[in-house]
């Protein structure tokens, strides 16, 4: 039987430096080339997944943005791609301006991948954010809104407090054609509200992938609430011994933490290639 091993990073892979231990490195990497099917599933763009999983096999496709692309990190070819349908995106930026919410629209614009905020807006958290991406070449900032919401939308990010953040989210959760996820910055005090479109989940992308490698079963790995859906549509599923609790009562059981390599070790002492 054909297994596809998918793992999130961010408090999974990744250690508390957001890298990834040589150790994981020269283990997954082995594995790989014996065969193992494996990617990762992440939040994070491939621009910024690409920094932290510095070392990892190029070979294989990545999820990235929480399952709205599929790619192939060594070619930038797309897989699969998930956007905002016209009306959908109007109906963010409405409600964005009501409740007077600056984000980060990341969209197409002109065929490249931008990221855009108004410069005059922003809070301490998202200062932070766009302070470690000082070279990213996607970044667009913007003077007023008036061409905050232009291209191809697939994502929006908005930074602040969570009392800001949770009657936006209340609202659109109960909107079947958006995924929406509030939570806790990793190691910072602020929130994040991130709107998706409704497929653009890690679980939708592992199932597209699954299809295209033709594998019979699904282990995946985490640690926050936003790898419940991964866990679900797993044939096992392993928290690290970091996670949150609720992700610990759903999974098949708790391995190591980020710190001490879990997923490597778990993978090195089950993962048996012919």
């Amino acid at each position: 039987m054909k297994t596809l091993y998918v793992t999130d990073l961010d408090g999974t892979l990744l250690n508390t430096h957001d890298t990834i231990n040589p150790y994981s490195i020269e283990i997954i990497n082995r594995l790989v080339e014996q065969g193992m099917l494996f990617t990762y599933a992440t939040a994070r763009s491939q621009v910024s997944a690409a920094v932290v999983a510095k070392g990892l096999s190029a070979k294989i496709p990545v999820i990235v943005y929480n399952g709205a692309f599929i790619l192939n990190p060594a070619t930038g070819e797309m897989l699969s791609e998930l956007y905002f349908e016209p009306e959908e995106a109007e109906k963010v930026k409405g409600l964005l301006t009501a409740y007077n919410i600056n984000p980060l629209v990341y969209s197409y614009v002109d065929g490249a991948e931008k990221v855009s905020w108004v410069t005059g807006r922003v809070n301490e958290g998202c200062k932070h954010y766009l302070s470690k991406r000082k070279e990213d070449r996607r970044l667009r900032p913007l003077t007023d809104s008036g061409g905050l919401y232009d291209g191809k939308v697939f994502y929006y990010t908005c930074i602040g407090e969570r009392e800001e953040l949770q009657p936006l989210y209340k609202l659109l959760k109960q909107d079947s054609r958006y995924r929406c996820t509030l939570q806790q910055e990793l190691y910072r005090p602020e929130y994040w509200l991130e709107i998706m479109p409704a497929k653009a989940t890690k679980a939708e992308a592992i199932r597209r992938l699954k299809e295209l490698w033709q594998c019979d079963r699904v282990v995946s790995f985490g640690d926050a609430v936003n790898d419940l859906p991964m866990f679900e549509i797993s044939d096992e599923c392993y928290a690290v011994s970091n996670a949150v609790e609720e992700l610990k009562a759903a999974a098949t059981c708790i391995i190591g933490s980020n710190e001490e390599d879990g997923v490597a070790r778990w993978l090195a002492e089950n993962v048996r290639l012919l």
